[in-house]
């Protein structure tokens, strides 16, 4: 027997969630589009403090954060569902108490320095592994650490790393064996700004303001090895798998709040006399991304429930991350393309969604990685069609 129903404990984290998006994020829609029109952050950080700290009232924090950290150490379906909540607003908010996974690998005087902070909040952490060169190809990665005395001496550029504007240290994924390369030959560093990086924003056609890292001879001390030398990689693959399935997750409650504009809007728009719900290419439209939706949300779901097995996750979140940021996009369009010129103007807020969810197509695997992750899989035999019912 196979049960898609939640249990009432997500049915209850789910209905929490989109109360709060509901009460506190919605009503900030119209000043966030005037913000950003203004060329300004959508939401002021003191007000995303505060609506963290509402949220922390009632038990909202550290969604994926251990339990011994003061976290809900939720389950990777609940932390999908919570998502996607999420995603029924543009509102720029994300619960607090988090740290980037790959900090839990801090020693003891790290965790006190950077880990502690980080979850509660009083510190913001960047993760600088993509370069100019290296994007899809991670391997690639130039910026070199070098061993001098008890130190070691960073040179190299990092680009396109979010948050790396407002970072007061970063995780610095490096080179520290040329000839080993990614297979031991990579170091993860905690490098805090006081040491000498500097950040440049990246301005992009959406809301998002990813950074350009300069490291020019930066200093760090030995013990600013994060895990052990040659660990880099792997930790670097650790930190990106985590976000796979996360971000189609943000997509469905995307679609789904755009699919009920398109709804609201085909019904009370007339013309020649009629709503244009009665039109045949309206009510297509919407059908389609309904049922794109629905194939996105289950095999998000799934992607999630691979990753509380403990197996390993990546052909099912390529798959899911492939599949659930096009339909997502694909909606979005057809949505632009229902509400008219109206829906290509910033009076409303669907080209600004328009914008969005095209960039997640492209960050943390583009669709063409994707695509590679699951074809290799399959002609290597990694996988067989359809592997989850054998």
């Amino acid at each position: 027997m196979v049960d898609f129903s939640l249990t009432e404990e997500q049915q209850a984290i789910r209905a929490t969630t989109r109360e709060f998006v509901r009460r506190e994020l919605m009503p900030l829609e119209n000043d966030v589009l005037r913000r950003e029109r203004e060329g300004l952050p959508g939401v002021e950080p003191e007000v995303v403090k505060a609506l963290r700290e509402k949220a922390k009232s009632f038990g909202f924090w550290g969604l994926s954060t251990p339990e011994e950290y003061g976290g809900m150490d939720l389950s990777a379906v609940d932390q999908a569902l919570i998502t996607s909540e999420l995603g029924r607003t543009f509102v720029p908010f994300s619960f607090g108490g988090e740290a980037d996974n790959i900090l839990y690998e801090c020693n003891e005087e790290q965790r006190k320095e950077y880990l502690l902070p980080t979850i509660s909040g009083d510190r913001k952490s960047c993760f600088a592994i993509t370069e100019p060169g290296a994007g899809s190809d991670t391997r690639a990665i130039r910026t070199t650490a070098r061993r001098d005395g008890d130190d070691w001496v960073i040179r190299g550029e990092k680009t396109f790393i979010t948050g790396g504007n407002e970072a007061d240290f970063a995780i610095v994924i490096a080179v520290t064996d040329g000839e080993l390369g990614s297979k031991g030959g990579f170091t993860a560093f905690l490098v805090d700004r006081e040491r000498g990086w500097t950040s440049d924003p990246i301005v992009t056609m959406g809301q998002a303001v990813p950074a350009t890292l300069n490291f020019d001879d930066v200093r760090v001390p030995a013990d600013h090895v994060l895990g052990e030398i040659g660990q880099g990689y792997e930790l670097a693959m650790r930190w990106i798998m985590k976000g796979r399935f996360l971000i189609p997750s943000r997509g469905i409650g995307a679609c789904e709040r755009l699919i009920e504009l398109a709804i609201e809007h085909a019904n009370s728009r007339e013309t020649f006399g009629r709503a244009i719900a009665d039109n045949q290419a309206i009510q297509w439209m919407i059908a389609d991304s309904e049922v794109e939706l629905e194939a996105a949300r289950w095999l998000v779901l799934y992607a999630a429930w691979v990753v509380d097995q403990g197996r390993h996750p990546q052909h099912d979140s390529a798959i899911a991350k492939l599949y659930g940021t096009n339909t997502v996009n694909r909606v979005a369009d057809r949505v632009l393309q229902i509400h008219g010129g109206m829906g290509y103007t910033k009076e409303l807020p669907i080209e600004r969604w328009f914008r969005e969810v095209r960039l997640w197509r492209i960050f943390e695997g583009t669709d063409e990685m994707q695509r590679l992750i699951i074809s290799r899989d399959l002609l290597r035999g990694y996988r067989k069609p359809g592997a989850h019912f054998h």
